[in-house]
Protein backbone atom coordinates (compact mmCIF):
# COMPACT_ATOMS: atom_id res chain seq x y z
CA UNK A 1 0.00 0.00 0.00
CA UNK A 2 1.45 3.56 -0.56
CA UNK A 3 2.56 5.85 2.28
CA UNK A 4 0.48 8.40 3.22
CA UNK A 5 1.86 12.30 2.17
CA UNK A 6 3.73 10.70 -1.17
CA UNK A 7 0.46 10.72 -3.43
CA UNK A 8 -2.41 12.73 -4.48
CA UNK A 9 -5.41 12.68 -2.65
CA UNK A 10 -9.13 12.73 -3.51
CA UNK A 11 -12.05 13.00 -0.73
CA UNK A 12 -15.61 12.22 -2.75
CA UNK A 13 -18.54 12.91 -0.53
CA UNK A 14 -21.78 10.27 -1.06
CA UNK A 15 -19.03 7.63 -2.68
CA UNK A 16 -20.30 5.24 -0.05
CA UNK A 17 -23.25 3.79 -2.03
CA UNK A 18 -22.49 1.59 -5.22
CA UNK A 19 -23.52 4.63 -7.44
CA UNK A 20 -21.72 7.48 -9.04
CA UNK A 21 -19.69 8.92 -6.63
CA UNK A 22 -18.16 5.37 -6.05
CA UNK A 23 -17.36 5.39 -9.62
CA UNK A 24 -15.48 8.34 -9.57
CA UNK A 25 -13.98 6.75 -6.43
CA UNK A 26 -12.59 3.91 -8.36
CA UNK A 27 -11.66 5.59 -11.39
CA UNK A 28 -9.32 8.35 -9.61
CA UNK A 29 -7.86 5.56 -7.89
CA UNK A 30 -6.76 4.06 -11.33
CA UNK A 31 -5.39 7.36 -12.33
CA UNK A 32 -2.97 7.31 -9.03
CA UNK A 33 -4.84 8.91 -6.35
CA UNK A 34 -5.20 7.68 -2.95
CA UNK A 35 -8.64 8.29 -2.13
CA UNK A 36 -10.95 8.94 1.15
CA UNK A 37 -14.39 7.79 0.94
CA UNK A 38 -17.39 9.94 2.41
CA UNK A 39 -20.54 8.20 3.66
CA UNK A 40 -23.43 9.18 6.22
CA UNK A 41 -25.74 5.81 6.61
CA UNK A 42 -24.27 3.24 3.53
CA UNK A 43 -20.97 1.72 5.94
CA UNK A 44 -20.89 -1.77 4.78
CA UNK A 45 -20.63 -0.53 1.16
CA UNK A 46 -18.27 1.84 1.73
CA UNK A 47 -16.12 -0.56 3.76
CA UNK A 48 -16.06 -3.21 1.01
CA UNK A 49 -14.54 -0.52 -1.67
CA UNK A 50 -11.87 0.50 0.84
CA UNK A 51 -10.68 -2.83 0.80
CA UNK A 52 -11.19 -3.52 -2.92
CA UNK A 53 -8.99 0.14 -3.43
CA UNK A 54 -6.09 -1.28 -1.14
CA UNK A 55 -5.75 -4.82 -3.25
CA UNK A 56 -4.83 -2.58 -5.90
CA UNK A 57 -2.20 -0.87 -3.84
CA UNK A 58 -4.35 2.30 -3.35
CA UNK A 59 -3.99 3.80 0.24
CA UNK A 60 -7.99 4.51 1.16
CA UNK A 61 -9.98 5.08 4.31
CA UNK A 62 -13.65 5.49 4.58
CA UNK A 63 -14.93 8.82 6.53
CA UNK A 64 -18.24 9.29 8.01
CA UNK A 65 -19.96 12.55 7.99
CA UNK A 66 -23.39 14.62 8.16
CA UNK A 67 -22.34 16.84 5.53
CA UNK A 68 -25.14 19.16 6.80
CA UNK A 69 -23.68 19.79 10.12
CA UNK A 70 -20.07 21.86 10.14
CA UNK A 71 -18.44 20.35 13.12
CA UNK A 72 -18.87 17.00 11.33
CA UNK A 73 -17.70 17.90 8.01
CA UNK A 74 -14.57 20.30 9.88
CA UNK A 75 -13.91 17.31 11.30
CA UNK A 76 -13.95 14.91 8.54
CA UNK A 77 -11.78 16.87 6.61
CA UNK A 78 -9.17 17.39 9.06
CA UNK A 79 -9.19 13.45 9.79
CA UNK A 80 -8.46 12.71 6.02
CA UNK A 81 -5.52 15.35 6.02
CA UNK A 82 -3.90 13.59 8.97
CA UNK A 83 -4.58 10.09 7.49
CA UNK A 84 -2.94 11.29 4.10
CA UNK A 85 -1.10 14.38 4.78
CA UNK A 86 -2.84 16.57 1.91
CA UNK A 87 -6.03 17.22 0.06
CA UNK A 88 -5.75 17.60 -3.64
CA UNK A 89 -9.27 17.14 -4.91
CA UNK A 90 -12.67 17.39 -3.23
CA UNK A 91 -16.07 15.71 -5.26
CA UNK A 92 -18.90 16.22 -3.51
CA UNK A 93 -21.46 13.73 -5.12
CA UNK A 94 -23.08 13.66 -1.54
CA UNK A 95 -27.05 14.88 -1.89
CA UNK A 96 -30.96 13.66 -1.52
CA UNK A 97 -33.60 13.62 -4.51
CA UNK A 98 -37.07 12.86 -3.28
CA UNK A 99 -39.99 13.03 -5.41
CA UNK A 100 -42.81 15.08 -3.46
CA UNK A 101 -45.81 16.61 -5.16
CA UNK A 102 -46.38 20.62 -5.06
CA UNK A 103 -49.31 20.18 -2.48
CA UNK A 104 -47.35 17.87 -0.23
CA UNK A 105 -43.77 19.81 0.03
CA UNK A 106 -43.34 21.11 3.26
CA UNK A 107 -40.92 24.13 4.80
CA UNK A 108 -38.96 21.20 5.99
CA UNK A 109 -39.02 19.09 2.94
CA UNK A 110 -37.50 22.51 1.27
CA UNK A 111 -35.10 23.04 4.37
CA UNK A 112 -33.96 19.71 4.01
CA UNK A 113 -32.87 19.56 0.40
CA UNK A 114 -31.04 22.75 1.07
CA UNK A 115 -29.25 21.57 4.42
CA UNK A 116 -27.91 18.21 2.23
CA UNK A 117 -27.42 19.13 -1.41
CA UNK A 118 -26.75 23.53 -0.95
CA UNK A 119 -25.44 23.92 3.02
CA UNK A 120 -23.27 20.22 2.30
CA UNK A 121 -21.66 21.49 -0.66
CA UNK A 122 -20.79 24.50 1.01
CA UNK A 123 -19.59 23.32 4.17
CA UNK A 124 -17.04 20.83 2.11
CA UNK A 125 -16.02 22.62 -0.33
CA UNK A 126 -15.12 25.67 2.12
CA UNK A 127 -13.52 23.23 4.38
CA UNK A 128 -11.47 21.68 1.54
CA UNK A 129 -10.65 24.35 -0.08
CA UNK A 130 -9.20 26.66 2.97
CA UNK A 131 -6.88 23.55 3.70
CA UNK A 132 -5.82 23.41 -0.35
CA UNK A 133 -4.99 27.66 0.19
CA UNK A 134 -1.95 25.79 2.74
CA UNK A 135 -0.57 23.66 -0.58
CA UNK A 136 1.28 25.28 -2.99
CA UNK A 137 -0.27 23.18 -5.49
CA UNK A 138 -3.39 24.56 -4.49
CA UNK A 139 -6.40 21.96 -5.94
CA UNK A 140 -9.17 20.84 -7.38
CA UNK A 141 -13.52 20.60 -6.40
CA UNK A 142 -16.26 19.58 -8.42
CA UNK A 143 -19.30 19.58 -7.90
CA UNK A 144 -22.82 18.42 -8.78
CA UNK A 145 -25.55 19.87 -10.13
CA UNK A 146 -28.22 18.42 -12.43
CA UNK A 147 -29.29 18.80 -15.97
CA UNK A 148 -33.05 19.35 -15.53
CA UNK A 149 -32.62 22.84 -13.47
CA UNK A 150 -32.78 24.20 -16.69
CA UNK A 151 -36.02 22.53 -17.79
CA UNK A 152 -37.34 21.35 -14.44
CA UNK A 153 -39.74 18.40 -13.95
CA UNK A 154 -43.01 18.12 -11.71
CA UNK A 155 -43.09 16.52 -8.31
CA UNK A 156 -39.07 17.89 -7.78
CA UNK A 157 -39.74 21.68 -6.58
CA UNK A 158 -37.99 21.14 -3.30
CA UNK A 159 -34.86 19.28 -5.36
CA UNK A 160 -34.81 21.66 -8.19
CA UNK A 161 -34.73 24.94 -6.22
CA UNK A 162 -31.96 23.59 -4.11
CA UNK A 163 -29.72 22.24 -7.22
CA UNK A 164 -29.80 24.93 -9.18
CA UNK A 165 -28.50 27.02 -6.23
CA UNK A 166 -24.75 25.30 -7.15
CA UNK A 167 -23.81 26.77 -10.39
CA UNK A 168 -24.21 30.49 -8.12
CA UNK A 169 -22.46 28.60 -5.34
CA UNK A 170 -19.81 26.98 -7.92
CA UNK A 171 -18.97 30.40 -9.57
CA UNK A 172 -18.90 32.02 -6.00
CA UNK A 173 -16.42 29.66 -4.75
CA UNK A 174 -14.20 29.99 -7.80
CA UNK A 175 -14.01 33.63 -6.75
CA UNK A 176 -13.42 33.18 -3.41
CA UNK A 177 -11.00 30.27 -3.24
CA UNK A 178 -8.63 32.09 -6.17
CA UNK A 179 -8.05 35.13 -4.22
CA UNK A 180 -6.74 33.11 -1.59
CA UNK A 181 -4.92 30.56 -3.90
CA UNK A 182 -5.00 30.85 -7.45
CA UNK A 183 -3.83 27.11 -8.25
CA UNK A 184 -7.61 26.17 -6.75
CA UNK A 185 -10.01 25.64 -9.07
CA UNK A 186 -14.06 24.70 -8.95
CA UNK A 187 -15.96 23.47 -11.37
CA UNK A 188 -19.68 21.67 -11.31
CA UNK A 189 -20.79 18.57 -13.51
CA UNK A 190 -24.54 18.94 -14.38
CA UNK A 191 -25.32 14.61 -15.02
CA UNK A 192 -27.90 13.56 -17.13
CA UNK A 193 -29.02 10.03 -17.21
CA UNK A 194 -25.77 8.56 -16.39
CA UNK A 195 -26.46 5.79 -14.08
CA UNK A 196 -29.98 3.67 -14.23
CA UNK A 197 -31.78 3.34 -10.67
CA UNK A 198 -32.35 0.28 -9.51
CA UNK A 199 -35.73 0.26 -9.28
CA UNK A 200 -36.19 1.67 -12.56
CA UNK A 201 -38.20 -1.17 -15.46
CA UNK A 202 -37.24 -1.46 -18.99
CA UNK A 203 -39.18 0.90 -20.48
CA UNK A 204 -38.27 3.54 -17.96
CA UNK A 205 -34.46 2.68 -18.89
CA UNK A 206 -35.17 2.58 -22.58
CA UNK A 207 -37.07 6.05 -21.99
CA UNK A 208 -33.29 7.25 -20.40
CA UNK A 209 -31.47 6.09 -23.43
CA UNK A 210 -34.01 8.04 -25.88
CA UNK A 211 -33.56 11.23 -24.31
CA UNK A 212 -30.57 11.40 -25.36
CA UNK A 213 -29.10 13.15 -28.45
CA UNK A 214 -26.25 10.04 -28.35
CA UNK A 215 -29.28 7.39 -27.79
CA UNK A 216 -27.07 6.17 -24.94
CA UNK A 217 -27.08 6.13 -20.90
CA UNK A 218 -26.44 4.52 -18.09
CA UNK A 219 -22.76 5.57 -18.50
CA UNK A 220 -20.83 6.73 -14.88
CA UNK A 221 -17.74 6.56 -16.32
CA UNK A 222 -18.51 9.68 -18.73
CA UNK A 223 -18.70 11.84 -15.62
CA UNK A 224 -15.57 10.34 -14.32
CA UNK A 225 -13.98 11.65 -17.45
CA UNK A 226 -15.19 14.74 -16.71
CA UNK A 227 -13.67 15.45 -13.05
CA UNK A 228 -10.38 14.36 -15.32
CA UNK A 229 -10.70 16.63 -17.31
CA UNK A 230 -11.55 19.28 -14.47
CA UNK A 231 -8.53 18.06 -13.00
CA UNK A 232 -6.13 17.99 -16.21
CA UNK A 233 -7.24 21.32 -17.21
CA UNK A 234 -5.47 24.37 -15.24
CA UNK A 235 -7.01 27.10 -17.22
CA UNK A 236 -10.83 25.81 -16.39
CA UNK A 237 -12.51 27.21 -13.30
CA UNK A 238 -15.78 28.44 -12.78
CA UNK A 239 -17.33 26.47 -14.90
CA UNK A 240 -21.36 24.47 -15.12
CA UNK A 241 -20.43 21.12 -17.59
CA UNK A 242 -23.86 19.05 -18.67
CA UNK A 243 -22.80 15.36 -18.83
CA UNK A 244 -25.97 14.37 -20.37
CA UNK A 245 -25.96 12.98 -24.01
CA UNK A 246 -27.39 16.18 -25.21
CA UNK A 247 -30.40 15.74 -22.92
CA UNK A 248 -30.38 19.59 -22.13
CA UNK A 249 -31.36 20.31 -25.68
CA UNK A 250 -33.37 17.73 -26.86
CA UNK A 251 -37.01 17.65 -26.43
CA UNK A 252 -39.06 14.39 -26.24
CA UNK A 253 -42.32 13.95 -25.90
CA UNK A 254 -41.68 11.67 -22.65
CA UNK A 255 -39.45 13.14 -19.51
CA UNK A 256 -37.87 11.10 -17.93
CA UNK A 257 -38.39 11.14 -13.31
CA UNK A 258 -35.93 8.97 -12.48
CA UNK A 259 -32.65 10.44 -10.47
CA UNK A 260 -29.90 10.73 -12.75
CA UNK A 261 -27.01 10.16 -10.05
Amino acid sequence: MSEPGRRKVALITGSGRQRVGNVIARSLAGWGYDVALHYHRSEQSALETVEALRSMDVSSEAFRADVSEQAEVDAMCERVVQRFGRLDVLVTTASIWEPIPLEDVSAEDMLRHFRVDVLGTFLCARRAGLIMTRQPEGGVIVTFGDWAVKRPYPDHTAYFAAKGSIPTLTRALAVELSHRNPKIRVNCIQPGPVLFPPESSEDQRQAMIESTLVKTANCPESVSLAVKFFIDNPFVTGVCLPVDGGRSIYATESTNRLRPI
